[in-house]
């Protein structure tokens, strides 16, 4: 078999060998040999030029073979190897990251004990505090997190080290893809008469992207507490009651209105989202929300559950594994961004509102305008609508869930009713369906029942993450400046030490010991500001509820807070959707009472 091959020189120096199957070409020189038997040397050439083009293909033949071998090995050898020294790097890194003298579960590589929270993270941490101790370090991909999970451990912790513990962590997802944003026109209307620098890089991750529950601490988030602690103090609180008495009235009215007099079972929880969000858009824009068919009513529910997910400790896995975050494809951050945006949106038109309002002389006090005309206040805008964002997601978060587990738990546990009603008869006749407003909760029962559901169902179970801001010592240990510290407040709520029976909900336990610690609204500096508010509206509400209805199971729902939590990722502890029965007690006398709440409205 002869290799022949067919030679001629191209312009600017160029070789161009042809005869093979395929072409190879190095800097300016292209090559291609055919093998054939028997094909005869071109007598136009002298056979010199044949032999030498014939080495001179070869050669690049064997060169392109070789370096392509070269090639698939280096490439099958770097897949192999840089993923294996990034994992030994990292493990290193991560190592190294871990507390000294803290005890707690090692985890796996690159992802910590990430795999071991992923359901349900507070019930996991409390079974390892039997291992480790109340408090121990566990880490969320390279993270080290400490976890406080007793109650003692939670006093001692957050109690003597208030300041030390008084930020939050910035996390990825909810923290820094906001602040990723372009600068959209909502953004510009927030921060057009703003004072101070309002560069959205900046401003969103302080301000108005995030609720002061979430906020790191700075000057502002001093500020901003200062303005919530003033419109949320007992004397504020009193003057809302009027808000109080409208919107749960009209709770009344719905459960009796969509149940269709106790005749069909209904789903609570869209009655339970428009009290809690008409109570909240009262208080800050001065604007009710009277109706679930307000198409703003589905849009604020819906983004604000989106973006309580986004707030989740351990549902978000980029926040822990920087290489995630490389994904091109990335749908969680783009989620992120659009519930943002929409967000934007409505904020803007109720700030708008409130503006028009306040010009035309028509606004109704609230606390943005108060603080508007307030010339002594130094809050901006963007610091007002954090506040704003505050009070919005709190009652939907915390109040709505709260009120979803209480109203589950009735429509199974009628002996809790019967308790509960004997002791309203002491203060409110069966005829009085709509209790006092302004009873500042007298009913001790109810007050114990309040806080009884606010203990087993943990509706925050990881109350928000702490940060410290300088060195915490603790036992043997010290804990660094900058680290993570998750107070487990669904832990401290069943605390052994605390409690003989923490698995059981029983009322009574908080009349035998009326000064025994809750954590459900957090502990120390950063713990809820709207406390004395939620358990107002709490106390109005359940007593009107169990006035007013007998609550008739109708859907065999799970309202055990571990096992009936429909998603244990999630920041709030939820109960699945169910369906109840609200049968009135004295139908004539409800009517008639819902006919002056008609008036009222």
């Amino acid at each position: 078999m002869l290799v022949k091959e067919l030679y001629r020189r191209e312009p600017m120096g160029r070789f161009l060998c042809s005869g093979h199957s395929g072409e190879t070409e190095y800097g300016g020189i292209s090559s291609a040999v055919l093998i054939k038997p028997s094909l005869k040397p071109d007598p136009l050439r002298p056979r010199s030029q044949h032999i030498i083009a014939m080495a001179i293909s070869t050669v690049f033949i064997a060169l392109n073979q070789k370096l392509f071998d070269h090639a698939l090995q280096s490439t099958a050898l770097s897949l192999l190897l840089i993923p294996l020294i990034y994992v030994i790097a990292n493990e290193f890194i991560r190592s190294k990251a871990r507390i000294a003298k803290l005890d707690g579960p090692r985890g796996l590589p690159l992802i910590g004990n990430l795999l071991d929270i992923r359901v349900n993270a507070a019930e996991q941490y409390r079974k390892w505090a039997k291992k480790f101790g109340p408090v121990y370090q566990i880490q969320l991909g390279n993270v080290p997190v400490v976890v406080v999970n007793s109650s003692a451990a939670a006093k001692a912790l957050f109690g003597q080290n208030a300041q030390a513990l008084s930020s939050r962590p910035e996390f990825y997802t909810f923290h820094k893809v906001d602040s990723e944003l372009p600068e959209s026109k909502e953004w510009k209307a927030v921060c057009k008469d703003s004072n101070r620098r309002c560069r959205e890089k900046q401003i969103l991750s302080d301000t108005a992207g995030t609720t002061i529950g979430t906020s790191p601490y700075s000057d502002s988030l001093k500020r901003r507490r200062k303005g919530a602690a003033s419109a949320l103090n007992r004397p504020s609180v009193a003057t809302y009651v009027p808000h109080l008495d409208v919107e749960s009235r009209d709770f009344i009215k719905e459960l009796y209105e969509y149940g269709n007099a106790g005749q069909t079972a209904v789903d609570p929880m869209p009655m339970i989202q428009r009290l809690s969000l008409s109570l909240a858009l009262t208080l800050n824009w001065g604007v009710r929300m009277s109706s679930q068919k307000d198409g703003l009513f589905k849009e604020i529910t819906h983004v604000e559950e989106e973006i309580s997910r986004f707030r989740s400790t351990t549902g978000n896995l980029q926040d822990y594994i920087p290489l995630l975050r490389l994904n091109p494809i990335n749908t969680h951050s783009a989620k992120a961004r659009d519930v943002r945006n929409r967000r934007d949106v409505y904020l803007t038109a109720l700030n708008r509102g409130l503006d028009e309002r306040m010009a035309n002389g028509t606004h109704k006090p609230c606390i943005q305008a108060n603080v508007i005309m307030d010339k002594d206040a130094k809050l901006d805008k963007a610091e007002l609508t954090s506040i704003s964002l505050t009070m919005l997601s709190g009652g939907l978060d915390t109040i709505t869930t709260q009120v979803a587990w209480f109203v589950a738990m009735l429509a199974q546990r009628q002996d809790i009713q019967e308790k509960a009603v004997a002791a309203i008869r002491e203060f409110y006749e069966e005829k009085q369906p709509m209790c006092d407003a302004e009873d500042d909760q007298q009913c001790k029962y109810i007050v114990a029942l309040v806080r009884e559901s606010l203990r087993y169902y943990t509706v925050l179970r990881l109350a928000l993450p702490r940060a410290s801001v300088r060195d915490v010592p603790y036992g043997q240990t010290i804990i660094p400046k900058g680290s993570v510290i998750f107070l487990n407040a669904w832990a401290c709520n069943m605390d052994s030490e605390v409690w003989s029976d923490p698995e059981v909900f029983r009322p009574e336990r908080w009349l035998e010991q009326p000064d025994a610690p809750l954590f459900t609204y957090g502990v120390g500096y950063r713990m809820c500001a709207g406390s004395l508010l939620a358990n107002r509206e709490l106390y109005l509400v359940y007593m009107r509820l169990l006035n007013s209805f007998k609550v008739e199971k109708y859907d065999d729902v799970d309202h055990h807070p571990v096992s009936g939590n429909a998603d244990p990722t999630s920041l709030v502890a939820m109960p699945r959707p169910f369906r109840a029965k609200f049968v009135p007690r004295d139908i004539n006398t409800l009517s008639q009472a819902l006919r002056t709440t008609e008036e009222k409205s």
